[in-house]
């Protein structure tokens, strides 16, 4: 996909810096920034704690899914994905087939750091947060890499040079000449 003109996913964990990333990122290339996250809130009224206390999580994922479809089908869009959008196969399937899919990799103890104050995170209510990061990203690493075009290291850098280093490496994939 030429992500010159096509769409841009942003995938990774909780606390990566997805939304930041690309809002900043959509900014810089003239496009319409969407969360699925705050998507699935917007047409529940309801924060997602709430649909996973009333539906569990199943519940949200179905919600999660629907919105991902109907997002992915428009063109020219940066969009921040759910942390664990990429457990269901055909939201995996979906987002690598309908734009270029980017990986903001962060380790589990940078995650936590970042969100170890965050109290509205239902998957991080636990005794043990951090183990629970660490569960989590090890069951979803793989899934991430699986579809990504590209992977991009968030470490201690700003979000500005992230923003900048991944707007450099966009421009450097190939272009997809089919289209």
């Amino acid at each position: 996909m030429n992500s010159a003109q096509g769409n841009i996913f942003i995938v990774g964990m909780m606390g990566a810096g997805k939304t930041t990333v690309g809002r900043l990122l959509a900014r810089r290339l003239k496009r319409r920034f969407v969360d699925s996250d705050h998507e699935v809130e917007r047409r529940c009224g309801v924060r997602i704690a709430t649909i996973f206390e009333i539906e569990g999580e199943q519940g949200f994922r179905d919600r999660e899914a629907q919105a991902i479809r109907q997002l992915a089908e428009e063109q020219g869009i940066v969009m921040a994905t759910g942390g664990g959008a990429i457990l269901r196969d055909e939201n995996r399937r979906r987002l690598a087939s309908s734009g270029t899919v980017v990986y903001l990799h962060a380790r589990p103890e940078a995650l936590y750091e970042r969100l170890r104050h965050d109290k509205s995170r239902p998957l991080l209510a636990t005794e043990d947060p951090l183990a629970r990061l660490g569960e989590l990203y090890a069951q979803r690493d793989s899934l991430y890499r699986s579809i990504a075009d590209l992977v991009i290291d968030t470490g201690a850098q700003s979000v500005q040079m992230l923003v900048h280093r991944l707007t450099e490496r966009l421009a450097a994939l190939p272009s997809d000449t089919s289209l």
